[in-house]
């Protein structure tokens, strides 16, 4: 294995569990208690400080572990998204992580802009953009356990461990 792809691997690695783990956060720790930071005042401290700053990890890690992905495919880019080749695991993996890799920085990321007054809104484009931010980080959820499946079965491939 080469330098490139080593750096490729764990960068990947490293940035998908950054990645996937404020996913997780998200949706199970900081929904419940923005719910109830709510109920006692305290959710400005949530949302001014711990927020902007989870979701810049947030996109950014997402955006590195598309990027790391697509290079450690390498020359078998083209078959993975194809399904193609033997690489139709790691390709469904690939495109359950490019359509949540959409989902972070088209649907989330615009919509926690609103939510978090970063962007002007009225309230009702603040509780359609709470709407829609909400599904798509929850189907980024459900998307992360085929995800996760289909690459750790696509990984053990032995195209790819000739990169």
């Amino acid at each position: 294995m080469d330098i490139v792809s080593a750096l490729s691997r764990w960068i990947h690695f490293m940035a998908g569990i950054m990645w996937i783990g404020l996913l997780y956060y998200f949706n199970f720790v900081q929904v419940a208690a923005l719910k109830n930071a709510g109920a006692d005042g305290t959710a400005a401290g949530i949302t001014k400080h711990v927020a902007p700053r989870a979701l810049l990890f947030f996109r950014w890690s997402a955006l590195v572990t598309w990027l790391a992905g697509a290079a450690l495919l390498g020359p078998y880019f083209m078959d993975a998204f194809l399904l193609r080749n033997g690489m139709g695991p790691i390709g469904i993996g690939a495109w359950l992580g490019t359509i949540m890799l959409f989902n972070v920085w088209v649907l989330i990321w615009p919509n926690q802009k609103k939510i978090l007054g970063m962007v002007q809104a009225t309230d009702d484009e603040k509780n359609t953009a709470r709407r829609v931010a909400f599904l798509a980080s929850r189907t980024n959820t459900m998307l992360s356990i085929p995800m996760l499946f289909f690459m750790a079965t696509g990984m053990s491939h032995s195209a790819l461990f000739s990169l």
